[in-house]
């Protein structure tokens, strides 16, 4: 299993980004599909999970991001999407994609939310 996140950067307060996950080694679109992050000094927090096909990708996010994060999966590309709208200092923090259950983390994309 291999993952590789990017798309992150610098932002200012009520920005957007959006963060891609390339997936590799395994039968995408039987996962399903998760975004952490990992803030200065705090444990790893789930903020998003989108079901297999089978699961008719559904989705899931954590109270925080509601309403300004959308996760999304291209199953031809084998890739998940978390596009971030809204942004605030609070969601400054090193993002990772994982299956689920969880396999091996990638390196992340720090995103950082400033003025």
């Amino acid at each position: 299993v291999q993952l590789v996140e990017s798309g992150g950067g610098l932002v200012q307060p009520g920005g957007s980004l959006r963060l891609s996950c390339a997936a590799s080694g395994f039968t995408f679109s039987r996962y399903a599909m998760t975004w952490y992050r990992r803030a200065p000094g705090k444990e790893r927090e789930l903020v998003a999970t989108i079901t297999s096909v089978g699961g008719s990708g559904s989705t899931t996010y954590t109270d925080s991001v509601k309403g300004r994060f959308t996760i999304s999966r291209d199953n031809a590309k084998n890739a998940v999407y978390l596009q971030m709208n809204s942004l605030k200092p609070e969601d400054t923090a090193v993002y990772y994609c994982n299956t689920w259950p969880l396999t091996n983390w990638g390196q992340g994309t720090q995103v950082t939310v400033s003025s």
